[in-house]
């Protein structure tokens, strides 16, 4: 009898384990909240139309219109699942300020939004904080680095090399950054950006040898002033909201053209 049941038991932790992949799958089908729909519309490289809704990509951003890379991003999007029936998966709120559905697409078991980061038309965006994708978002970011690829091509400017990141203050919105060569940089144009639609365009400023800026987000125009802290430049963002948010961020700087300099998260 004891032995009967040791069998019994056996077989059933062997039928399990074969089937635990199997099971674990239906499971995470049925708790995922999902819908299918085929695509009527590319919007641009991150919002798309569906029965007549517009549905915006979770965890990216793409560029917008006049900026590099935007038709891109779009015929790239266009190619992969323009009149193809997708599968929206929902994130932690189905729906932004805008009404547009927020979802990850999902194309022949393919996450798209992953593969817009990893191809290197679009950047990770998680305004609504971490999920449970971030580290593979995170990951395809950094392939894509590593692939100088499209928006993660790196800057060629003889300055990219010589400017540090020094500190990145997200809490009280201000940034340092530092030359470390032995000779000045003119910084006319370069961008810092964070993940999604706010930026800052650096105005006619050479940033001297072995000297550091401060930018800061500031609700008031304070204007440029030289000399504030140990020669320490110091640049007044205006906005009238923060910029890096509580949740997490990222901070990209850019040359400029538009060439990837360096980029900092949290």
């Amino acid at each position: 009898m004891k032995k009967q049941i040791f069998l019994l038991v056996f077989l059933v932790i062997i039928l399990f384990t074969i089937n635990y992949s199997f099971l674990d799958k239906k499971l995470e089908n049925f708790l995922t909240n999902y819908e299918t729909g085929i695509v009527e519309r590319i919007i641009d490289g991150d919002t798309i139309v569906i029965n007549q809704t517009s549905v915006r990509l979770l965890g990216i951003n793409t560029p917008e219109k006049g900026e590099i890379y935007y038709p891109e991003a779009k015929k790239f999007l266009e190619k992969l699942i323009s009149n193809k029936t997708i599968k929206l998966e929902f994130g932690k709120e189905k729906y932004d300020i805008y009404k547009r559905i927020l979802a990850y697409v999902f194309f022949k078991g393919e996450n798209i939004n992953l593969r817009l980061v990893d191809e290197g038309f679009a950047n990770l965006y998680f305004p609504s904080g971490k999920d449970s994708y971030y580290n593979d978002f995170e990951e395809a970011w950094k392939k894509c680095i590593k692939n100088n690829k499209n928006l993660c091509e790196k800057s060629i400017n003889i300055c990219a090399e010589c400017i540090e990141l020094k500190n990145f203050d997200y809490k009280n919105q201000e940034v340092i950054f530092y030359n470390k060569c032995d000779f000045n940089c003119e910084l006319t144009n370069w961008k810092i950006k964070d993940e999604g639609r706010k930026n800052f365009i650096f105005p006619k400023f050479i940033l001297r040898e072995g000297k550091n800026v401060k930018v800061t987000v500031s609700n008031t125009l304070k204007g440029t002033s030289e000399n504030v802290i140990d020669n320490q430049d110091e640049i007044f963002w205006k906005r009238d909201t923060y910029v890096w948010t509580k949740s997490g961020d990222t901070l990209f700087l850019r040359d400029e053209k538009e060439k990837l300099v360096l980029w900092e998260n949290y």
